[in-house]
């Protein structure tokens, strides 16, 4: 069983790296072509971002194998040398604390390098370094107290019930629909959010909420700026938690017909019941999971030199769970592109055609986001259709607009990085 499992894994790490390294080249082609939606300059910096995140993702995919291999091999029986403590439940706590420590600081140094490297050689990130540490003390010390509660319950229904399967699944898909009802909460923590002021643009969107039949909590401006400079704008939590928060640094960059018709989109989905669609195949996809991962037999703990305790058991499963999401991604990400273009006639409805056009043309620029992705990339991974396509649902021909290229020192990063990135 455990070789079935390493050859799973080995096969699925070969897939990502196989479709990265097709992005790769695909987007170093693309970026030689005349260039779409944006400016030649713009155009090349987006296509070097993309390309510089799928390198590296494709170092840390590789780590991610290297890591798995070690759990399986022996970490896991190592783990549990050092792990020495009296009753189950405290032991498994530790346990995965002690799992998720490791492979967080294996994983730290590829987000610093993300953060303070490659987003911030493109003009994204405004994050201090004291930001970040306190950030990351934040979601350390909630981590300890929710997680640390999650993992015990787990644990203890382990231990409890023969068919501790069912009943985790139960646990911890009611804490993901709880997590959405209090999402305003934890993202307050880390985040100011101010009501937006009285005035033209509050009463356009309450107006169009009500139109859209949605009660909220509030409309609010999110301090996104002081971290990041990229544009968004999303309804958070469920129920009467529901509020609609905007970017600072959207309201800055789109005027008021652009953001009542990124809003309309984001309208559509409630319209759908798309949250609650989402909800349903995340359900699902953990049904499937627990009911797998409680199924596995003890030879397989017994030849990674554990015995199948609630903490190795719940490592596990966060282990392998990439196995079973990675087949399903590409069904999920299917579901969502359906959804994002019924989303964009409703907002187009809402707002206008010409101004959800208009936006996501200023969404795309302001972002980096280079619109053209390889047909893999799409299939796995593309939660929302390929930004040509989606202009071309609305109406709008790329292939007739000419953008006048910017001063280059503008919109491309002078940085030692940008030659590493565009090198083929």
């Amino acid at each position: 069983m455990l070789e079935i499992i390493l050859a799973l894994y080995s096969f699925y790490t070969f897939m990502r790296l196989y479709i990265s390294f097709m992005q790769i080249g695909y987007i170093n082609e693309e970026k030689r072509e005349a260039p779409v939606l944006m400016s030649s300059a713009k155009y090349m910096v987006a296509a070097n971002y993309a390309v510089a995140k799928e390198k590296l993702s494709l170092v840390e995919t590789f780590v991610d194998y290297l890591m798995f291999v070690w759990w399986i091999i022996s970490g896991f029986a190592l783990l549990s040398s050092v792990i020495q403590v009296e009753g189950t439940v405290m032991q498994a706590v530790l346990f995965l604390f002690g799992f998720i420590t490791v492979n967080y600081l294996v994983g730290l140094p590829f987000q610093l390098y993300q953060t303070f490297k490659i987003d911030d050689a493109f003009g994204f990130n405004k994050m201090t370094l004291k930001m970040y540490v306190i950030d990351a003390l934040k979601s350390a010390l909630l981590f300890v107290l929710i997680g640390g509660a999650i993992f015990a319950l787990l644990s203890w229904i382990i231990g409890t019930y023969e068919i501790w399967w069912l009943w985790g699944f139960v646990l911890i898909f009611s804490i993901a629909v709880m997590a959405n009802v209090l999402m305003p909460f934890f993202m307050s923590l880390f985040n100011k959010f101010s009501p937006l002021d009285e005035g033209e643009l509050r009463d356009a969107i309450t107006k169009l909420m009500e139109e859209a039949g949605l009660k909220s909590d509030g409309i609010f401006v999110m301090d996104a700026s002081k971290r990041d400079s990229r544009l968004n704008a999303f309804f958070g939590g469920l129920g009467k938690s529901k509020r609609v928060v905007l970017y600072d640094t959207l309201i800055a960059k789109l005027n008021k017909k652009e953001l009542l018709a990124v809003l309309g989109h984001e309208l559509g989905h409630f319209s759908h019941g798309d949250i609650w669609k989402n909800i349903g195949m995340m359900g699902l996809l953990l049904f499937i999971s627990f009911y797998l991962f409680g199924h596995l037999p003890e030879s397989l703990f017994t030849k990674m030199g554990v015995v199948p305790e609630a903490g190795v058991q719940i490592a596990v499963l966060m282990l392998l769970l990439p196995l079973v999401s990675f087949v399903f991604t590409p069904i999920m990400s299917y579901v969502s592109r359906h959804n994002e273009y019924a989303a964009d006639e409703y907002g187009s409805r809402m707002g206008g055609k010409e101004n959800l056009v208009s936006a996501l043309l200023k969404l795309i620029t302001e972002n980096k986001a280079f619109p053209k992705s390889h047909p893999l990339v799409i299939f796995f991974y593309h939660t929302h259709p390929p930004v040509l396509e989606r202009l071309k649902e609305l109406g709008y021909d790329a292939s007739h607009v000419v953008v006048e290229d910017e001063k280059a020192e503008d919109t491309l990063p002078n940085d030692g990085i940008f030659a590493y990135m565009d090198r083929k």
